[in-house]
């Protein structure tokens, strides 16, 4: 599975598109314009566009720019497809505390956008304005790269996410999917951890699909796997890119109806205007070499799943996603590490190396700590985590819980994947 088409374009032979001329390609669009999509055929190209022009749908852009090979627009926050339907009045308010963190250590915070770049390469200030939030633009370039609308919105293409979580318990893990991750059981509402961020090749002419580090956050209603998740994650069929993106994702019904990436549907709320969901990082990790990290953190407060990046909140799932039960007053399980998907060969996991080579060489992550009340105090709790490790020929995981290091409950992770995983 090789990327056929070239990344979702920030500009075309003329320049930069502003977001008017966007929407008018997009109503003018055919499959047939599209060199190597994968489109099964007009039917679901058709159903893409349509889908894209109402996401748009009375959305008013008055400045965009370009990051990379991706664009944003400014769109203002009640404009935003999850938020359209609601009076500005309706907008939640944040939690009263701050995001969780901690002292860096050795390690350094990663921004996403350099801040000495204050124009793009067509002198657009990079940015966007109060009362507005960047959202990344969804481009029937990207949507083409993908069979169906339903394989875009899953969190993987072949839509088989949610076995994970049997923890050896009942069907084994699709073949498609390793992981090397760590969970523990417990009524919660969020947690928190510093993401040490890599960015692992996803070798697609083999047909790797993507690699990541990130948090799940789960509740088992009615036999069906509710979660909100994030982290970083390289995943050139949907980002058109080999840096790894800031992402979110959420189901209500085991990956099966619901769920998306980002801002990709009506879910996320975003109300900072200052984080790019679906783009990479000023700076990478290297082996040997210097060392960078974000804080991730979730809150379930008044009824919402709020996301915070560094310092800041960023926006919420609204309660009513999980219609106002179930995820939405609590999660029972905490999970965190990482994933690959492939088929025959399985691309590298954090670093590339195992969990043994520890710090500069496998991936981490640390402060690991979830919420044990949703009052708004923000009482955290060290984590205490069993390790996974169902593919140990190519990803493994080594835990440490509670130490008496700066680095409370941690874990280093990863592995060269390959075959035979």
């Amino acid at each position: 599975m090789t990327l056929g088409i070239a990344p979702a374009a920030a500009q075309t032979a003329s320049g930069f598109v502003p977001f008017g001329e966007f929407i008018q390609s997009v109503r003018s669009a055919n499959v047939a314009a599209f060199s190597g999509s994968r489109v099964s055929g007009a039917v679901e190209f058709n159903e893409m566009r349509q889908y894209v022009l109402g996401l748009y749908d009375s959305v008013q852009v008055h400045h965009s720019y370009a990051l990379g090979s991706q664009v944003f627009d400014c769109v203002p926050v009640a404009q935003q497809p999850s938020a359209r339907d609601l009076a500005p009045r309706a907008i939640a308010p944040p939690p009263p505390m701050p995001p969780g963190g901690g002292s860096a250590g050795a390690v350094q915070s990663v921004t996403q956008v350099d801040p000495q770049q204050r124009a793009d390469a067509y002198g657009n200030s990079i940015g966007c304005e109060a009362g507005t939030i960047p959202m990344r633009r969804v481009t029937l370039q990207e949507l083409s790269r993908f069979q169906t609308l339903q394989q875009f919105f899953r969190k993987s293409p072949d839509g088989t996410d949610d076995q994970h979580f049997n923890h050896g318990v009942g069907p084994s893990v699709t073949a498609t999917h390793k992981y090397a991750h760590a969970y523990q059981n417990v009524t919660n509402y969020g947690g928190t951890s510093a993401l040490n961020i890599w960015r692992p090749s996803i070798n697609t002419a083999k047909q790797q699909v993507f690699s990541l580090s990130q948090h799940w956050y789960v509740n088992f209603a009615s036999g069906k796997t509710q979660t909100v998740e994030g982290g970083w994650q390289n995943y050139p069929q949907k980002y058109g890119s080999q840096n790894s993106a800031l992402f979110i994702y959420w189901t209500a019904d085991g990956y099966n109806k619901t769920g998306c990436y980002n801002l990709d549907c009506k879910a996320f709320v975003q109300t900072y205007s200052s984080v790019h969901l679906g783009h990479g990082f000023s700076k990478y990790s290297t082996a040997g070499g210097s060392q960078y990290e974000f804080t991730l953190t979730w809150y379930l407060y008044q009824g919402n799943w709020w996301m915070g990046y560094g310092s800041n909140w960023v926006g919420y799932y609204p309660g009513s996603l999980w219609s106002n039960k179930n995820l939405a007053k609590s999660s029972s399980e905490i999970d965190y590490g990482g994933e690959t998907v492939g088929t025959t060969t399985w691309p590298p996991m954090g670093g590339g190396s195992f969990a043994s080579k520890g710090f500069k060489y496998a991936a981490f992550q640390r402060l690991i700590k979830y919420y044990n009340n949703n009052s708004g105090s923000g009482t955290v709790v060290n984590a205490m985590l069993t390790m996974q490790q169902p593919s140990p020929k190519c990803y493994t995981i080594n835990v440490f819980n509670n130490s008496a290091t700066n680095y409370k409950s941690y874990f280093y992770f990863g592995g060269p994947g390959g075959s035979g995983c």
